[in-house]
């Protein structure tokens, strides 16, 4: 008989702190492997998909907004560093890093060893404002602090598996908002899942604070102050859906090269589209603004005269990827999500999008939160469905029946 021990610690081995990236490089650096230190050359494009010719292009009328990156294929990296994107030496570091994390979570959770890690050790109860932690929340959560770390570029990161912001470094000039792992119940069951994070500037005139106070503060800055999200979906393939500011593109990972490849430049979700994303299960708990309106698409009497059809994954980034791509509202009509970690940043991406986010009666990227772990009701979608849905007024579930799902 045979055993083996399998020990993982998902902060050793991380590469040392990026040197600022130069935006053209030559074009002749070999591909890095997957678990290679972030590194910034020019993708070599006969060794994607084992060499066919295959070219991303944004549309007929590209231009220097960094949609195109020329011919052949376009890395997250490469359209960093293209003109008109308006990505800084620095934030480029920093979403290098976040890249490099993300990959080793994809790989996590495909992994047989993560059916294993619950065993390893135990996770205590969430705080009265967070939900109870899985071990892969947990790891998923030090794989992102620890490449923060090493990026240099971080003041504070603020998370949902933390009770309070952690204070990183006095000159990192952003602040990283995250769920490192949303969905992670779904994991046994291998349904997607998905990190999502946010980043903001370091409030500066805030540094003269203590480090409880200022970590706070600037953890708490509203949407609209974003200066750029992203979501990484894990699933059939794990996609990197972001925006600096200048629309929404998703980039594919290659596994053969370990490389973010464009796949979905300039993503502009329908004005309108025919899928509805929620817990139909909850129907009877909802209000009766929000009961009228689905029965009312479901029929085919609403404004768009196709009847809508129900899709629900139950993961937040899963339900809101398809819902960019093809339209229609992801919605969770309680105060469930997290104003700070959640909507914030996938409302800011449905905004360059073309969408909207709303909490049912306001603009979600208007709000300004007031704790860290702030919850509220989250829609998502088209901004037709959007409007319809906010006309039936009450839409909001203010009572919670007991459920913790």
């Amino acid at each position: 008989m045979c055993s083996a021990i399998v020990t993982l610690n998902p902060i050793l081995n991380y590469p040392s702190r990026t040197n600022l990236f130069k935006p053209k490089l030559p074009n002749s650096q070999p591909r890095r492997n997957l678990w290679a230190q972030p590194t910034y050359r020019m993708a070599s494009p006969s060794s994607f998909l084992g060499g066919f010719n295959y070219r991303i292009r944004a549309s007929d009328n590209t231009n220097a907004s960094g949609d195109d990156c020329g011919n052949g294929i376009c890395t997250l990296l490469e359209y960093m560093g293209e003109n008109g994107v308006n990505v800084s030496d620095e934030l480029a570091v920093l979403f290098s890093h976040l890249e490099y994390a993300c990959k080793r979570i994809s790989a996590l959770v495909a992994s047989p060893v993560n059916y294993n890690i619950g065993k390893s050790f135990s996770v205590s109860g969430g705080s009265s404002e967070r939900d109870k932690a899985k071990p892969l929340d947990i790891v998923a959560n030090d794989i992102v602090l620890s490449s923060l770390k090493n990026s240099g570029k971080v003041a504070v990161m603020a998370s949902e598996e933390d009770d309070a912001p952690v204070w990183l470094a006095d000159d990192g000039p952003f602040v990283v908002v995250l769920d490192p792992l949303d969905g992670s119940r779904n994991i046994d069951a291998s349904i997607p899942t998905g990190t999502i994070f946010g980043i903001y500037n370091r409030l500066v005139e805030l540094d003269h604070l203590p480090v409880e106070e200022k970590a706070i503060l600037n953890s708490l800055q509203s949407g609209n102050k974003l200066v750029a999200s992203a979501y990484v979906l894990y699933s059939s393939a794990t996609i990197l859906c972001t925006s600096f500011g200048s629309g929404t593109h998703a980039f594919t990972l290659d596994h053969s090269t370990g490389d973010f490849v464009l796949t979905h430049p300039n993503v502009e979700i329908p004005p309108r589209g025919q899928i509805y994303s929620v817990n139909d299960a909850r129907y009877f708990d909802w209000p009766e603004g929000l009961r009228r309106y689905i029965d009312t698409i479901r029929q085919g009497k609403g404004l768009h005269p196709k009847k809508y059809s129900a899709r629900y994954i139950c993961s937040l980034v899963a339900d809101f990827h398809r819902t960019l791509l093809y339209g229609g509202i992801a919605m969770n009509p309680r105060d469930h999500l997290r104003l700070v970690y959640e909507a914030n940043p996938l409302s800011f991406l449905a905004e360059q999008a073309g969408g909207r986010g709303s909490d049912g009666k306001s603009r979600i990227l208007s709000l300004q939160p007031v704790k860290l772990h702030q919850r509220l009701p989250l829609f998502l979608g088209s901004p037709d469905d959007i409007e319809e849905l906010q006309s039936y007024g009450d839409v909001q579930q203010k009572v919670n029946p007991g459920y913790d799902v």
